[in-house]
């Protein structure tokens, strides 16, 4: 193929202004809503989908952790939308961009972090430091366990980053190597064409995956600051 291996992972530019901020909005335009009494199968299937997913993160947390499960359902259907429409040709991934996944992972973590130290300020410091420490390792332990605290949002979104560009670069690589094999080598071709098909399905299911990963170590660490 003729273009840049990382090509599809450029911000799309239209009249010199960048098209993220549609694109982020687009997948909210793709779950339907209906005021009828009885829904169809399309939105009765969505509504069984997020009533499972929000029982099995909100049966851990208390009754003020389960005030975040609007929140926690909205980012678990943006992430594996924006996962899945990355997925299409010729599409663009916001969640392949580093920036945008510290973007969502900062404020969550900061926002339970905060939470942990408003309502639980005594447990909260308590994370700090493991009981029975013996007195000289307490100063490093400390430092240790700030640094880990520190590095959660960090972890969350290079995680999410890494999972789905490591993904599109290997059915970009698949992709062209199909391409290439067809001229020479018919046989190796549908190899390595059904090699892209298999991958493509598994990239699908780890496009929700990374999405449930995601938001379910953000639902953890409001479990243990609530």
């Amino acid at each position: 193929m003729n273009e840049n291996l990382f090509a599809s992972f450029i911000t799309p530019m239209m009249f010199g202004l960048p098209l993220v901020t549609l694109i982020v909005l687009f997948p909210s335009l793709l779950f339907p809503t209906s005021n009828r009494l009885v829904n169809n199968r399309l939105i009765s299937l969505q509504q069984w989908m997020l009533q499972l997913v929000s029982k099995q993160m909100m049966s851990i947390h208390t009754t003020k952790g389960q005030t975040w499960a609007l929140m926690l359902m909205s980012l678990i259907l943006f992430i594996g939308s924006t996962n899945l429409l990355g997925l299409l040709p010729h599409s663009f991934t916001p969640t392949t961009q580093l920036s945008m996944n510290l973007g969502m992972a900062i404020p969550l973590w900061a926002g339970a972090v905060i939470t942990g130290f408003r309502n639980k300020t005594k447990a909260s410091l308590a994370h700090f430091l493991p009981q029975g420490t013996p007195t000289p390792l307490i100063p490093m332990l400390v430092i240790i366990e700030t640094i880990s605290l520190f590095i959660q949002p960090v972890a969350l979104a290079v995680r999410l980053t890494a999972n789905i560009t490591a993904g599109h670069l290997l059915i970009h690589l698949i992709g062209g190597a199909t391409l290439a094999l067809m001229s020479i080598n018919t046989t190796t071709a549908l190899i390595t064409f059904i090699i892209l098909i298999l991958l493509t399905v598994l990239e699908f299911a780890v496009a929700m995956i990374q999405a449930y990963v995601f938001t379910l170590l953000v639902s953890l660490y409001l479990h243990d600051n609530t």
